[in-house]
């Protein structure tokens, strides 16, 4: 539910929703969400001084009721 709940934040901020990826993965220290967007959005979503960024990161973890750590990647072409 969490992965949805940030995946549906991040695919309203960005131009190319299609390549919107997010993964969750269990660690020893809690909760993992991969982020992967397209190299062309990667700014929408992490925002001035990374302030978008910190929001999502904020709200998945007041969501959560365990840690959460979000991670955010660009897709590069090759």
């Amino acid at each position: 539910m969490l992965a949805q709940a940030v995946e549906h934040l991040i695919t309203n901020i960005v131009d190319f929703p299609d390549d919107v990826s997010v993964k969750s993965h269990e660690n020893p220290r809690g909760e993992l969400l991969r982020v992967r967007v397209n190299p062309e959005d990667i700014g929408r979503v992490i925002g001035r001084n990374g302030r978008t960024a910190n929001a999502i990161r904020t709200v998945a973890q007041a969501l959560s009721d365990h840690k959460v750590r979000v991670d955010i990647m660009d897709v590069r072409k090759k």
